[in-house]
């Protein structure tokens, strides 16, 4: 028995409401759509920061559970490609027991038919991790378990490469500031093409996050990387998801 998570609240409700957008990965070299990643919003799509500024310490891990099983169970309702991941950002810091922790969201998953080798985890290096010990024990317990687990806003918060030696995730985000205007910074450009290549080395896929410019999707994927997300392919569907049939069939064009 994987035991229960004792700090999740048993499931007690928050004094806020929120919903879910999703916003689409595109594996641009494929064609097609790699996945979403689901971004909590207000009830009425208000910004994400509408509904984070609400929570106190001890809501938490209530908060970062129901946040999982919407996502989850949204996506089981929305999702028609049986290869789509699900992209969830987690707190690592709201996070006692990863395999207890993780019992709702494989309910949820249970509950809504979505397949749990589908789930991807992110968690930010914007947080200040309080243990990264146990940070990393969350991530190979995930990995145990069958989920991909990727490392969002990489390049702009904490510990940087230390923390990427330590956790070894199966993939990285590459941060929205280091990519903006990519094409018009020499700096920018071997910085990412640098971290392209030690990605390449240590068998971790890139994706580039904030894309909002075919200049930028150029050099990028010159660079290497195959992965994007941002306003250039779609803004999040909210409780939706969002068409990228434009975007598929201008490059498809492209390359005819």
């Amino acid at each position: 028995m994987a035991g229960v998570c004792k700090g999740c609240g048993g499931g007690a409700g928050l004094p806020f409401e929120f919903r879910m957008a999703f916003q689409p990965i595109v594996a641009v070299n494929e064609q097609r759509v790699w996945g979403y990643e689901a971004l909590v919003r207000g009830p009425q799509g208000e910004s994400a920061q509408s509904v984070l500024s609400q929570l106190t310490e001890d809501q938490l891990y209530r908060f970062d559970q129901a946040a999982r099983v919407m996502a989850i169970e949204t996506a089981g309702k929305l999702f028609d490609d049986p290869q789509a991941r699900l992209s969830i950002n987690f707190m690592p810091n709201a996070v006692y027991e990863p395999q207890a922790c993780i019992q709702q969201s494989l309910a949820a998953a249970r509950r809504s038919n979505f397949p749990p080798a589908n789930l991807m985890f992110e968690f930010t290096e914007n947080e200040r991790m309080s243990d990264p010990a146990h940070v990393e024990h969350i991530v190979r317990t995930y990995k145990k378990l069958g989920f991909l687990t990727a490392l969002d806003d990489f390049g702009a918060g904490y510990a940087g490469l230390s923390l990427l030696a330590r956790l070894q995730p199966d993939l990285i985000k590459v941060d929205m500031e280091l990519l903006r205007d990519i094409h018009l910074s020499r700096p920018k450009q071997v910085i990412v093409a640098g971290i392209a290549s030690m990605a390449r080395e240590l068998d971790i896929r890139l994706l580039a996050e904030g894309v909002e410019s075919e200049a930028e999707l150029t050099v990028l994927r010159a660079a290497g990387i195959d992965l994007f997300q941002g306003y250039y392919f779609s803004k999040p569907g909210f409780m939706s998801l969002p068409d990228v049939s434009a975007f598929s069939a201008a490059t498809a064009a492209r390359a005819g």
